[in-house]
């Protein structure tokens, strides 16, 4: 294996300098900071449904994705699996375990065949200590992901599996992009995805699904799940209103009044 030494030696192709660029850390870092940056990382192309790192082990590289998905995930018993993120491209995941130098609480496995880029934790820590904007940026990021995690708690705590199956609908509508009302998830969310983030059983939310097409709101169109609805849904997720009251009309009218 070339060791990280030989590495910094070789020059640094542009690709490696145009992947580094997508990655939002490195927002306003100049050609030369990017090089240095590419010359300590280790790049990897893995496949669909491969994993690059497990929860409880050994490695602490920081890992940032160039193209593709990743999700980070982990088991819960019982044949369930918690999804905490998918990160896209140009985000970054493992930074946790590089600054605390605590185990890996989740896996990564790639959704799609994805190209990745990783940096030793020594390197990562030394990286910020040196560039004050990656520190920040850092910073906001976690600050920002745990103002996620007690949202979802506050969610799995306070609110009905109904409610927070239709919670997640409408933040993957806005994620895909709303139009004229309309939302088109592609590839489709599975039921067990759904399940996953938000706590339940993939027969809960394959009930919720079903009642949820009859009223009009979603709709299978090939590998895609179209929400025909966003208002509608936005609307019932966040009303707050007896769960029990929980019919309504397609165009944004609840009905049940």
């Amino acid at each position: 294996m070339t060791s990280r030494n030989k590495t910094r030696s070789k020059p640094v192709p542009e690709s490696a300098l145009l992947g580094l660029q997508k990655v939002d850390l490195f927002r306003g870092l100049d050609s030369y900071a990017l090089r240095e940056i590419a010359a300590q990382c280790k790049w990897l192309r893995v496949r669909r449904n491969e994993y690059v790192m497990r929860r409880d082990g050994a490695d602490r590289d920081v890992y940032f994705v160039i193209a593709g998905t990743m999700r980070v995930a982990a088991s819960a018993g019982r044949g369930r699996r918690i999804i905490f993120r998918d990160v896209s491209a140009g985000e970054v995941f493992g930074e946790h375990s590089a600054l605390d130098g605590g185990a890996r609480f989740a896996d990564a496995q790639a959704l799609r065949e994805s190209l990745l880029a990783s940096i030793s934790p020594e390197a990562f820590r030394a990286l910020l200590a040196n560039h004050a904007s990656v520190a920040e940026r850092l910073l906001r990021r976690l600050s920002g992901s745990l103002r996620e995690l007690a949202d979802r708690l506050l969610e799995l705590g306070a609110q009905p599996v109904q409610r927070r199956i239709w919670l997640e609908l409408a933040r993957l509508a806005r994620e895909a992009g709303v139009a004229q009302n309309h939302a088109r998830l592609e590839p489709a969310p599975t039921h067990s995805d759904v399940a996953s983030r938000v706590g339940t059983s993939r027969e809960q939310v394959s009930r919720e699904f079903s009642r949820l097409a009859r009223e009009g709101v979603l709709e299978r169109a090939a590998k895609a799940l179209v929400v025909r609805d966003v208002a509608a849904l936005e609307l019932i997720s966040t009303k707050a209103h007896d769960p029990g009251r929980r019919n309504f009309r397609v165009g944004g009218d609840e009905g049940a009044r």
